[in-house]
């Protein structure tokens, strides 16, 4: 079958079901091609007589000109790293609009809440299990955080 047959048998088709079905036909079909594809196209064309689809994607970036991957880095930390136990949001303190548990230069007791991490609405404490001076707060209050995220930082060696 020639072209100019199969576009024939296809007009035939569309005038069957009628211009606005077979719109909403190819519209459907365009639809789940670009749902499906990785990345939105550059250009799209859609002809109804012959009922065909042209989807143009831009082409890949060549592996030199794309930017490096992002490193995460760590802040630097010198002393007692106390993490999260689980995936959830960070809180400073207890309530909204208290003060919080604890800030940069308090001194903290080993088995001390100093935050809660909240995970599916519960409040579960973060406990320092080492005593000393907090020298850093890493987590932003009510941030996400990761298991095992590094969140406050104690400094051991105190001078009282």
């Amino acid at each position: 079958m020639t072209d100019a047959q199969r576009s024939s048998v296809w007009d035939g088709a569309l005038a069957e079901l009628g211009a606005r079905d077979a719109v909403a036909i190819l519209c459907r079909g365009l639809a789940d091609a670009v749902q499906a594809a990785p990345r939105p196209p550059s250009r799209v064309r859609v002809r109804l007589g012959g009922a065909s689809i042209e989807v143009e994607w831009p082409p890949l970036a060549e592996p030199s000109t794309m930017p490096p991957p992002v490193e995460e880095t760590t802040p630097e930390t010198t002393g007692h790293v106390v993490r999260a136990e689980l995936v959830g949001t960070f809180y400073r303190q207890p309530e909204p609009g208290t003060k919080p548990f604890v800030e940069v230069g308090d001194i903290v007791e080993p088995d001390q809440q100093v935050a809660i991490v909240e995970a599916m609405k519960l409040m579960n404490p973060v406990v320092v299990d080492v005593g000393g001076r907090v020298a850093q707060i890493l987590v932003d209050d009510a941030e996400g955080v990761e298991y095992d995220q590094p969140l406050i930082v104690i400094d051991q060696e105190v001078d009282e």
